[in-house]
């Protein structure tokens, strides 16, 4: 997928510990398989070529992802869309030949195609229709974590009851270590990235982080990141990190991107009305902002 995979369990013996590592890394290839948008033999790549054509059928588990991806859309207001794969990379290439940004109707045009209500779902015939020629749709801000918590389902189908999915930095944690302790999670310093800004103890929690100190720009002294709000085809800037603890994976690695879109006020005031969901931003000047649940430090 892109990404590296990190898979950790507590087991009898290191061959059965094997044995099911094989299990979730043959989970993670189907879901690539699944997903990409690379290969022609995908259903993703299937669907965009028939952009603004037809209706293409799916079976029910990219169906229901794909719905829940929709609710996610509404619910963030467009800043979560995976219809984002239209994107002209010509102007987001964030490498050392970026000097400028485009002008702004550029920039607009360039998201012209993202728009998630142009994404049609229909729930009798399980198909799913992109209503204008050159829509793209991707999941590249959910697939990770969708992926991790599938490959932690097969885990547990398979009696692992202590582990962690590691795809990248979006983690989902499920039971104890072995000494009993929950597992201790760390979020990177956006300004070290081999040193922990902070680190928190959870079991059945999932951990995800959207930040733009791997991937981004610096034009006229102002840092740019690879994150593009899809209403102004802008880069953000503002914000160097989003890490978000949720219930699961697949809603921590959903919620990050479009949080980061949002900004500080706006979403850290969505995030505390998300019971269940936890945040913390680090700004481009280093300041720290927490969500009303979270304290450093504390087991979740």
């Amino acid at each position: 997928m892109g990404n590296q995979f990190e898979f950790t369990l507590i087991d009898e013996t290191e061959a059965n510990a094997e044995a099911r590592f094989e299990i979730a890394i043959q989970e993670i290839k189907r879901i690539e398989a699944l997903l990409t948008t690379f290969s022609e033999t995908s259903i993703t790549y299937k669907i965009n070529e028939n952009a603004g054509l037809t209706p293409v059928e799916v079976d029910d588990e990219v169906f229901q992802l794909i719905k829940r991806c929709q609710f996610i859309s509404k619910i963030t207001q467009g800043a979560f869309d995976i219809s984002y794969g239209s994107l002209d990379k010509r102007f987001w290439n964030f490498d050392l030949n970026m000097t400028s940004l485009p002008e702004p109707e550029t920039a607009r045009k360039t998201v012209q195609l993202i728009n998630y209500e142009n994404i049609i779902l229909d729930e009798k015939r399980k198909t799913i229709f992109l209503k204008n020629k050159g829509m793209r749709i991707g999941f590249g801000g959910i697939g990770k974590g969708y992926a991790a918590e599938m490959a932690k389902k097969k885990l547990i189908e398979n009696n692992v009851l202590n582990g962690i999915v590691n795809a990248s930095g979006d983690l989902t944690a499920w039971g104890f270590q072995e000494n009993g302790n929950a597992w201790t999670i760390g979020v990177a310093d956006p300004n070290q990235r081999n040193s922990l800004f902070s680190s928190f103890k959870i079991t059945d929690k999932a951990v995800a982080t959207s930040g733009n100190y791997e991937k981004f720009v610096m034009i006229n002294n102002k840092r740019y990141s690879h994150t593009i709000d899809p209403k102004t085809g802008y880069p953000i800037s503002g914000i160097k990190s989003v890490t978000i603890l949720a219930e699961n994976a697949e809603i921590a690695d959903a919620l990050a991107t479009p949080v980061t879109v949002m900004g500080i006020d706006v979403g850290m005031d969505f995030i505390n009305q998300l019971k269940t969901i936890g945040c913390i931003i680090i700004d481009d000047n280093d300041k720290t902002y927490f969500s009303k649940n979270i304290t450093i430090n504390q087991t979740l």
